[in-house]
């Protein structure tokens, strides 16, 4: 089992299909979860599922939603779109997570991107918190590009 942090496919042939919209349809909520090492997650992932999803003190299954803090752009130049999101933090947590997973709520509830952490992360009674890069054409986690 592996962790490979990427845009889920899936996810790009729903763009494609409109049946992602981070900006004009605000009633689409988007979640993080987080998973221990023994997950299988990658490009391939199609939707949130529970297994191995982490489990411990202050989480709840299904993770945390995500607010969106850059609404879809260019930048003001370029050929790369992309958006951004709030850290987020699981509070008074005890819980050992090595990726996750974002997905949108509803359906089947479609994977976006996994996440890949590099190593175990672990919070003991303490906050375990998810923090995003600057949201550019360069470093946000959601972005397309041309090649």
């Amino acid at each position: 089992m592996a962790i490979t942090q990427a845009m889920c496919t899936s996810f790009k042939v729903a763009l494609l299909d409109g049946e992602m919209d981070f900006s004009a349809d605000t009633s689409q909520t988007f979640k993080i979860a987080l998973y221990t090492s023994a997950a299988d997650l990658s490009a391939d992932t199609t939707a949130y599922s529970v297994t191995n999803e982490v489990s411990g003190t202050g989480y709840t299954a299904g993770g945390n939603t995500l607010t969106i803090s850059t609404a879809p752009t260019n930048g003001g130049s370029g050929t790369t779109a992309f958006l951004g999101f709030a850290n987020t933090t699981w509070t008074d947590a005890t819980i050992t997570a090595r990726g996750a997973l974002i997905y949108k709520v509803g359906g089947t509830n479609p994977a976006v991107a996994v996440l890949d952490f590099g190593a175990d992360k672990t919070s003991t009674a303490g906050d375990f918190q998810v923090q995003f890069p600057t949201a550019d054409a360069t470093n946000a986690i959601v972005r397309i590009a041309t090649p």
